[in-house]
């Protein structure tokens, strides 16, 4: 874990969400093209995806629904779900991530369970399934993420909501998730955010 934190303030409409950050992802704002990728660790960057994905989540009534968060990062979608009443867990790859994830939900007075998983070896992730919604925000950075997400999304919940700003994966995942099952998109500044039913 970085030593050197920062803090960050998200503006909701229901309120004030607050982050730490390490100092060198901080001074990277991801406000660049799309193809943008920083020198930092993917989950200590402010990504304007998780952001937009906290806004649709901030003021929907999840009490009492599971919720589990892919690659959350600074788990801000997973903050602003807890926040909404739900039950979640916030999951990554990077133990570093989660530390900090669970150190955000208690800044924020809220309370997460997190998990290291590894899309190429979800079984852990599968026997805690079902979820009620699973959520990701820009996760679709890598062309091999598309196989991954297209078998586990299904496994997980009914319903997931995926936030993007236009990656190039993003295109291949939708056109192939689309045959597969109705997805609604809405937009959020330049970030797309997928709504998939899955079941």
């Amino acid at each position: 874990m970085p030593e050197e934190l920062v803090s960050r303030s998200i503006e909701l409409p229901s309120g004030e969400l607050r982050v730490q950050q390490p100092q060198e992802a901080a001074a990277l704002p991801d406000a660049g093209p799309v193809e943008w990728a920083p020198v930092a660790p993917y989950w200590s960057v402010l990504w304007r995806s998780g952001v937009a994905l906290a806004w649709e989540l901030d003021g929907v009534a999840l009490r009492g629904l599971r919720v589990v968060e892919l690659g959350c990062g600074l788990a801000l979608p997973s903050i602003a779900a807890a926040r909404g009443g739900a039950a979640v867990l916030a999951t990554d790859a990077c133990a570093d991530a989660l530390t900090l994830a669970a150190r955000n939900a208690h800044a924020n007075d809220v309370r997460i369970e997190t998990a290291t998983i590894d899309w190429a070896e979800p079984d852990e992730l599968v026997r805690r399934a079902p979820f009620d919604l699973t959520l990701a925000s820009d996760v679709l950075y890598e062309r091999a993420n598309i196989p991954l997400l297209l078998s586990l999304l299904p496994v997980l919940a009914p319903e997931a909501w995926l936030a993007d700003p236009g990656r190039p994966a993003s295109v291949a995942f939708l056109e192939q998730a689309g045959r597969r099952w109705p997805v609604e998109t809405r937009v959020r500044d330049v970030v797309l955010v997928h709504r998939l039913q899955l079941g």
